[in-house]
Formats: C-alpha cells, structure tokens, sequence
C-alpha cells in the first residue's frame, strides 16, 4: 500500500477521539464541526464564544501539526501540500461542501466520528453511503474510464 501511515494515523486517530470526548463531557455537544460553525450565526447569547474557539483552534491545531508531525513521525512530510487550483475553484468547492454538509445533517468526519461512536442509525446510514459512493467511484476510475 502507498502511503500507509499506522503510527501516525493512530495517534491522529486517538486525538481526535479525546478531543470528541472532551467536548462531549464538557460541553454536553458533539464535536461535528459543520453544526458547530453553523449555529455561531444567528448568535445566541453564551452560545457562541465555545463555537468561535472551536473552529479558530482547527486551524491553528493544522498549523502545530505541520510543524511538529515532522519531528514527532518520520513518515510526516516535512513540505506542505501544494494546491493547484484557482482561489475561486475553492471558494465554489468549500460553498459546495457547506451544502452537502447542510443537506446530509453533517459531514463525513461528523458522521463517522460522533455518529458511530452514538450509534446513531442517521450516520451508520451516511457512513454507508459516503464508503460505497467512494467505492463505486474508485471503481469506476480504475476499471471503467
């Protein structure tokens, strides 16, 4: 396999779970980012500040992991991704996600990681469908076209 990345994947994996957990224990709210962003407007007195946070820490905690998952994880690149596209085709992209994420009650990772971990039978439906449209799709890249 290319590009397998255990240990990494693992801690990565364990963080994102405390995090889930905390948040949960703490806040009483599950950690899915696309409700978290989206309930900071219209603002609700004393609920929007923990929101706020949330989605500034994502990618601050982005930015420690490019420079920390290097030294930490040798199978860490020590380059950050290039993109290849037009500010525009992202902005479109990024307004397509906060789409799909509002029709879908969620986005992958939400689904995947609080709505399994609840056993919530909207994401085991999502999760579903989200591995067998990727499944279909490699497929059909691979074999058909």
């Amino acid at each position: 396999m290319e590009n397998f990345t255990p240990l990494s994947a693992t801690v990565g994996g364990l963080l994102l779970g405390l995090a889930t957990s905390i948040i949960w224990v703490v806040n009483g709210r599950l950690a899915g980012v696309s409700s978290i962003a989206g309930g900071i407007f219209p603002l609700h007195r004393g609920d929007v500040l923990w929101r706020v946070l949330f989605v500034v820490a994502i990618p601050i905690g982005t930015l420690i992991g490019f420079w920390v998952g290097p030294m930490l994880f040798a199978e860490v690149p020590a380059t950050r991704p290039s993109l290849d596209f037009a500010p525009s085709v992202l902005v479109i992209a990024g307004i397509l996600v906060g789409i799909g994420t509002r029709m879908g009650r969620g986005c992958t990772s939400g689904h995947g990681i609080c709505g399994l971990s609840r056993l919530s039978r909207r994401s085991i439906v999502a999760v579903l469908t989200f591995m067998a449209t990727a499944a279909l799709t490699v497929f059909v890249v691979r074999h058909v076209l």
